[in-house]
């Protein structure tokens, strides 16, 4: 996605783009502080964002009957996890929200460990969980990002996919994450470098292979199949714009978010591009 903003492949007039690379979760801990103009968030993230931030049209990562996994070291079912613990990335992650939703449908609820409840997680660097898993640290693991592709060469099972999940139960994809740009740089910016990213995106889907080994830089033990693969998930036409479909689907994501008492306030979208 930022492969051409990232390398002055493209012409960005009057603005200059610093790229800085860490997880997710932090990236939301930093939207909080609206540290950054434009920042890539997690949708659950953006929730709790919506004064300070509005949501580019492009740049989603959107699960299309995929999407975040839950994990074991034996193969069960939602009820299983009942007084297990379960690592996750972050809880502002989206892949949070949908394993609240997804437990709360068998009756089940997430409590951070030490606190009584009936699945207790702990929060665990999104790139550690596997192997947090595997040592049997945790007995159960929320995976994101290039796991979905190699869990089982650990030995570990797959209990739901939470874009399966979601999609069975709404019929649509499951939006992950998007970017957001600063409300306070006024209208006429906010579109500017809105179109700015469309343009990176739409380089990095021309010129796919050479962003491919771009990228490569930043993943973990995959091969060159398997990290095109992975980008091809989440890197694809939905990446240009949301469109439609997508647009239904954050707002029924947040809204059953809020209905179910995650989120604290309903959320009001508002899309740049």
């Amino acid at each position: 996605m930022f492969h051409a903003l990232a390398n002055d492949k493209i012409d960005t007039g009057p603005y200059q783009f610093t790229h800085e690379l860490v997880d997710i979760e932090t990236l939301n801990r930093r939207a909080f502080k609206a540290e950054l103009e434009l920042t890539a968030v997690s949708l659950h993230g953006y929730a709790y964002l919506t004064d300070t931030y509005a949501l580019c049209a492009c740049g989603a990562s959107i699960g299309d009957n995929y999407g975040p996994m839950v994990v074991a070291r034996q193969e069960g079912t939602v009820n299983d996890l009942k007084g297990k613990t379960i690592a996750v990335p972050g809880t502002l992650t989206t892949a949070f929200l949908s394993l609240q939703l997804w437990l709360g449908q068998a009756g089940l609820k997430a409590v951070p460990k030490g606190e009584e409840g009936s699945v207790h997680y702990v929060v665990v660097p999104f790139d550690e969980i596997l192997n947090v898993v595997e040592r049997g640290d945790a007995d159960a693991g929320l995976i994101i990002h290039e796991g979905q592709l190699t869990y089982h060469t650990q030995g570990l099972k797959l209990i739901e996919d939470m874009g399966v999940w979601w999609m069975r139960e709404t019929g649509l994809p499951l939006p992950l994450g998007g970017n957001a740009i600063r409300k306070d740089l006024g209208q006429k910016a906010m579109q500017e470098v809105t179109a700015l990213l469309k343009q990176s995106i739409e380089y990095g889907l021309q010129h796919r292979q050479e962003a491919l080994t771009y990228a490569m830089q930043y993943g973990r033990d995959l091969d060159r199949a398997k990290s095109d693969k992975f980008v091809g998930m989440y890197v694809n036409d939905w990446t240009l714009d949301f469109g439609p479909r997508g647009r239904e689907a954050v707002a029924l994501l947040l809204q059953r978010g809020y209905e179910a008492g995650i989120i604290p306030n309903p959320v009001k979208l508002e899309f740049i591009g």
